[in-house]
């Protein structure tokens, strides 16, 4: 069952003693406090340098999404906290690739060194998707999203909004369709490590296309089918997407093998 490895050279030996040796619970403490440090660093210093581009986007984005309608500080500090807020959505998602380099340093140390350094590969096409998660949500489905909820609130009421929650909803349908088109990326990494394959992901298939059709239906404002639809197809598209690349990744791991075999 097993087969018998080939020895290897001193070098290979001691590279593979440094890569995999066992650290204490305190070095792992200290390792993790390391990679929150970084990311915290990243996130604060990209919400300060979006601070200014913040105060000229959200007039705006505002006039682009809500037309003429206005929006109001019911607080001394609403239009701060909206400033800070669109700040900080920006610089995570600027920042979530260093932030998911971080976590794939963190919980793969016994990798090989070979595998680890292709991380890196990922860290272009997850800025990339984060781009096109915020176009997707910016052409698509904010529009419809706004203009479901401004027709069902001018059904009963006056619409007045105030700019902290406006914000504050056009930041996260942002946030959520960056971190939904993250998914390549992390189910490539997860295949990466042995999490998960692509025969399992073939076997829950259906589940987790009923679940995300869930998901659809609980974040869709107005309750419609096509929003509904708008939510749900990205993700279901996304997830057939990296079902794929994992079996090219696999098929390309097992003709490496062979090679190597000969």
């Amino acid at each position: 069952m097993f087969a018998e490895r080939a020895p290897l050279d001193d070098g290979a030996e001691r590279q593979v003693d440094w890569d995999q040796r066992e650290m204490p619970f305190t070095e792992h403490l200290r390792e993790l406090r390391n990679r929150l440090m970084v990311c915290l660093s990243t996130v604060l210093g990209l919400t300060v340098v979006l601070l200014w581009p913040a105060q000229w986007a959200i007039p705006r984005l505002t006039h682009l999404y809500f037309g003429k309608i206005q929006l109001h500080s019911f607080g001394p500090a609403d239009g701060v906290w909206a400033i800070f807020k669109f700040a900080l959505y920006g610089a995570i998602v600027v920042g979530l690739p260093v932030i998911l380099h971080q976590i794939w340093m963190f919980v793969v140390p016994a990798i090989h060194p070979k595998t680890r350094k292709a991380v890196y590969s990922y860290i272009a096409p997850s800025f990339l998707l984060s781009l096109a998660g915020i176009a997707f949500a910016h052409f698509l489905v904010l529009p419809r999203v706004i203009g479901a909820l401004n027709g069902i609130n001018a059904s009963i009421s006056v619409p007045t909004y105030g700019i902290e929650a406006t914000i504050n909803l056009v930041l996260l349908l942002f946030l959520a369709f960056a971190i939904v088109f993250q998914t390549p990326v992390v189910m490539l990494l997860g295949a990466r490590i042995g999490l998960i394959n692509s025969a399992l992901l073939r076997k829950y298939r259906k589940y987790i296309g009923f679940g995300m059709l869930v998901a659809g239906a609980v974040l869709a404002p107005d309750g419609s089918p096509a929003t509904m639809m708008l939510i749900a197809a990205p993700m279901y598209v996304l997830f057939e997407i990296s079902i794929w690349l994992i079996v090219f990744t696999e098929r390309r791991g097992r003709d490496n093998k062979a090679n190597v075999a000969r």
